[in-house]
């Protein structure tokens, strides 16, 4: 509150003027964050590239300005922004699936995105607190699990260490190979169109010449 008052160049107590409640102050902030978002253009008729355009906007608005992302929202907010995103965003998909599978996809999607995110801005967070890089920060831990590696107690734990990929893409890599994941799943999900008896998106194996 006092961030968002000096900002204005008035007292914080002032704020209670203009808005009944902080918690009301942060949706009107939050709703306006939302519209750094770029959905021009969205829906384009490639389901997948709006979607993806839409996840790195919202990831990258989020990234930079944290507290968005940690505020919880037992119910959404219908800010002139956040209601013409739902217009775009979930436009993307209306041809394709009923509503209420939209719903249930772009729940998906933004689980994806949210979940993401936190766990970004938290270890960023641990490694600020500890004063070390996230290299060195990620190597103090290395003794440790080097202990429970040679202890032979957790197969699953040592094929993450020795054989997973995932822990060791960078931020941007890591969330890009999950998002993938998901709109794998939404390709799935949409109905075929008239013109295709394949839904959009999905990868169509041509046939094989018997042997």
């Amino acid at each position: 509150m006092r961030g968002i008052a000096a900002e204005i160049g008035t007292g914080a107590m002032s704020l209670y003027r203009y808005v009944p409640s902080r918690d009301d102050l942060i949706e009107l902030v939050a709703d306006h964050l939302m519209g750094e978002i770029d959905i021009t253009g969205i829906p384009s008729g490639d389901w997948r590239a709006d979607l993806t355009r839409y996840a790195n906007g919202l990831r990258a608005m989020w990234l930079r300005h944290p507290w968005v992302a940690t505020v919880h929202r037992s119910l959404p907010g219908f800010g002139p922004h956040q209601v013409l995103l739902i217009e775009r965003v979930m436009g993307a998909l209306d041809a394709h699936v009923s509503i209420d599978e939209n719903l249930r996809l772009m729940a998906m999607l933004n689980s994806y995105i949210e979940g993401a995110v936190r766990e970004e801005i938290s270890t960023a967070e641990e490694v600020r607190r500890s004063g070390l890089s996230e290299s060195e920060w990620m190597a103090r831990s290395s003794r440790r699990i080097n202990q429970l590696v040679s202890s032979g107690k957790y197969p699953i734990f040592t094929k993450i260490v020795t054989e997973s990929h995932q822990p060791h893409l960078s931020r941007d890599d890591q969330f890009r190979n999950g998002l993938e994941h998901i709109l794998g799943y939404i390709a799935m999900s949409l109905l075929p169109t008239p013109e295709s008896p394949h839904p959009p998106g999905h990868a169509v194996r041509p046939a094989r010449d018997p042997a």
